[in-house]
């Protein structure tokens, strides 16, 4: 076991959906945790679901690259995205909001879970509304499929509150070590 910043990691593992080698971390095997929970237990194809997509920005010389854990499509439609991180979900719930409504060019997407690995929330995205807690908040497939029909997906953001969302993402994914270092 190593520490690479605050992490401490124990070697390699496999990711459950892509096969890749990644480092073995604490956070990694709540995420692997995820993608297993979406498809053993929630009925979703591996197919259907994409590890790791990034957004990046940059403000006042600031580059934060910006990881959503999952993104889960029906239909080729990215519909939810989910963001694991451990600590509290009230403070990742608008970078959540944001990474939803700037991920894919075509749209919003209109659902997003944050969740701790213990506890989550289901939101909307257009309204940033909590519909649903507990780790029972993660929709299975069916639900979700019914959640989009209650909450479409929207035309994607422009001008200025798309550079407002920029800003959020920017803001609170900047990763600050205990050393009040950036990390790496």
């Amino acid at each position: 076991m190593e520490q690479r910043g605050h992490h401490f990691v124990y070697g390699s593992l496999r990711d459950y959906l892509t096969g890749e080698e990644l480092p073995d971390t604490d956070d990694e095997r709540f995420r692997q945790q995820l993608a297993r929970l979406l498809v053993e237990e929630k009925g979703f194809a591996k197919s259907e679901l994409e590890p790791r997509l990034v957004i990046e920005t940059l403000f006042n010389s600031i580059f934060v690259r910006s990881v959503i854990d999952l993104t889960v499509s029906l239909n080729s439609q990215r519909l939810l995205i989910l963001r694991y991180g451990p600590g509290s979900l009230v403070t990742r719930e608008k970078p959540a909001l944001a990474a939803a409504r700037l991920l894919d060019t075509a749209c919003c997407i209109p659902l997003a879970v944050v969740t701790n690995g213990l506890d989550a929330e289901l939101l909307e995205t257009a309204a940033g509304k909590v519909l649903a807690v507990g780790m029972t908040a993660i929709p299975d497939r069916a639900r979700l499929a019914e959640l989009t029909a209650q909450h479409p997906p929207r035309p994607p953001l422009t001008g200025a509150e798309r550079e407002r969302n920029l800003r959020v993402l920017n803001a609170f994914d900047l990763e600050v070590c205990c050393r009040k270092e950036r990390c790496g």
